[in-house]
């Protein structure tokens, strides 16, 4: 408990950082890049953001690993262009009303699709702060709904099924782990145990939700 506290702690401040003055004395996170010379107004957020600088360090991880797998999804050498793409699209979430919020979906969308992609990305490393996807098979929807998720603090999973995709942020709950978000049809939430899960989209009922089996 003391060391989620400390985590949220960690990220109330720098929320505090960046709606007053520039915080001279703060000194950033650890990045995949330098952030002394980080000039992109969403590089400096990531430099200043706890969250933000987990998810940026495992990404660079999962790319790292996607240009080593010669079976990928796509293969080695168009990973590398859409990883530039990447970047290009991730630094636009400056333009955006909640910089914070876009910025933890894109990078939530491409630890997706990097994982998806390879075998070698899903390799079970100690120290990884992603899982997934995995496939549940939820009564009433039609599609399977994916799920992969960043366990960083607080967590995040990227939902995606049919050609709808969603990124909830974990919040406190006393079952399960509980992650809620919302776009502009309204309000998500998914809540998993173990293989079940219940996930509500809005104007449905809470759908039960099941991990398909692999293999």
């Amino acid at each position: 408990m003391k060391k989620v506290t400390a985590c949220f702690a960690s990220v109330l401040s720098a929320s505090i950082c960046l709606a007053t003055v520039p915080c001279a004395h703060a000194p950033p996170f650890t990045t995949s890049y330098d952030c002394a010379t980080a000039t992109a107004t969403v590089e400096k957020l990531i430099c200043r953001d706890s969250q933000l600088a987990q998810m940026d360090i495992e990404l660079m991880r999962l790319y790292r690993l996607a240009l080593t797998d010669e079976h990928s999804v796509p293969l080695p050498d168009k990973v590398l262009i859409d990883q530039q793409f990447w970047v290009e699209d991730r630094n636009q979430c400056a333009s955006q009303a909640d910089i914070k919020a876009c910025t933890i979906q894109s990078y939530a969308k491409r630890a997706h699709q990097l994982r998806q992609g390879s075998a070698i990305v899903r390799t079970k490393d100690p120290s990884r702060l992603t899982e997934g996807p995995l496939a549940f098979r939820c009564a009433g929807l039609n599609a399977l709904l994916a799920a992969t998720f960043f366990t960083t603090q607080p967590g995040v999973v990227y939902l995606t099924w049919a050609k709808s995709a969603i990124t909830l942020n974990q919040v406190p709950s006393d079952f399960g782990t509980q992650y809620i978000g919302k776009d502009f049809q309204g309000s998500y939430s998914f809540r998993q145990d173990g293989n079940n899960a219940v996930f509500q989209k809005p104007g449905s009922a809470a759908l039960s939700c099941t991990v398909e089996p692999t293999g």
